[in-house]
């Protein structure tokens, strides 16, 4: 198993950011759902990493080698 990091950043102001690595597709989404929730589910803004569409290409591959 790869090894799955979420960092977590609270600047001075109270904000806080959370850095996924590690996971590949949208799997962060659920990784990080807990955490958003007990922070109170306001989402400022949200950015993907690389990583976020790594397993949708390999799923695209093995739909084309199927055919």
């Amino acid at each position: 198993m790869d090894l799955q990091e979420i960092d977590i950043f609270i600047d001075d102001n109270g904000e806080v950011k959370l850095e996924i690595r590690g996971v590949k597709g949208q799997k962060c989404l659920d990784l990080t759902q807990d955490l958003e929730a007990i922070l109170g589910d306001e989402i400022i803004s949200r950015e993907m990493t690389p990583e976020a569409g790594e397993m949708v290409q390999e799923i695209k591959n093995q739909e084309f080698n199927w055919s």
